[in-house]
């Protein structure tokens, strides 16, 4: 049977800067308990002013995974958290019944004309814990296990493979990874994720004999072993885990079991009645 199930194009969106997102799709909903997928950039901003800054805006139901590849960001939330994020590191924010944040390019960034490139991305949160307090919490990047196998430079951002695990903790089985593949190398998969993806940020892979090239996503079957053997210099972010007990609906910022919960939370926003984030003063219309 073949390794890889099922590609996925990117398709391309604009928040104010470039980002490709991969989940959802018709194809796929999710992979295991990742709903959602956007890679941002790589994005330039202007030395002054604001565009490119994501203003204050709403979640429930789910945690938000922010990974970079370049740049930075300042994020801003509604428990007072002010945290600065930069390559390498991981932002987890929990939405659980209720959380407001912005995200904005920091002035030094502008100033300096670097490029902004990273990953995010929704993990569900188990049916029992999707009304659960909201939390922040920041792993810098020497705190994240990095390491070179077999000539491949691997960042485990979430959970446990290859004899490693990440400090990140999450209330769901979860596997996510970063991987740098010079052209030629090799890269065994990790065992025991129940689903698994590997998507493409650059360069192109062969799965198999399959080709799976950059801004691709590709469902792979788990159980079976195997590896994924680089064409070309390629940079993949390897995600998946245990998907949540029951089907997820997600409407505009807003994840939940319940629809009837997702309209509760638009009428909410709509009402302002969502905790804001302090010393911001935007507001986002649903």
């Amino acid at each position: 049977m073949p390794l890889l199930t099922q590609t996925i194009a990117s398709q391309t969106r604009d928040i104010g800067f470039p980002v490709r997102r991969l989940l959802p799709t018709r194809q796929a909903r999710r992979v295991g308990p990742f709903v959602f997928l956007d890679h941002m950039g790589p994005a330039h901003f202007s030395a002054e002013g604001s565009a490119g800054d994501v203003r204050p805006h709403p979640h429930i139901g789910l945690a938000t995974v922010t990974y970079l590849f370049s740049g930075a960001m300042m994020h801003r939330d509604s428990l007072g958290t002010v945290q600065r994020i930069e390559s390498g590191a991981v932002n987890l924010m929990t939405a659980g019944s209720g959380i407001t944040h912005s995200e904005r390019v920091p002035a030094d960034i502008r100033q300096q004309g670097t490029a902004v490139e990273g990953m995010q991305l929704w993990l569900a949160l188990p049916d029992e814990l999707e009304e659960c307090e909201p939390a922040f919490a920041h792993y810098p990047a020497e705190d994240l296990p990095r390491w070179k196998q077999d000539g491949v430079e691997l960042n485990l951002l979430i959970g446990a493979g290859w004899s490693q695990r990440s400090p990140v903790a999450y209330p769901l089985p979860v596997f996510y990874a970063s991987a740098v593949m010079p052209a030629g190398t090799r890269l065994t998969l990790p065992e025991g994720v129940d689903e698994l993806a590997a998507y493409v940020a650059a360069g192109e892979l062969d799965v198999d004999g399959a080709a799976l090239s950059d801004n691709q996503l590709g469902l792979l079957r788990t159980g079976q072993g195997g590896e994924l053997i680089a064409r070309r210099d390629s940079r993949v972010m390897l995600l998946g885990g245990t998907p949540p007990a029951s089907p997820r609906y997600l409407d505009w910022n807003f994840v939940s079991s319940r629809r009837e919960r997702l309209a509760q939370a638009r009428a909410d926003w709509i009402a302002q009645r969502f905790p804001m984030v302090p010393g911001e003063t935007e507001f986002i219309p649903l």
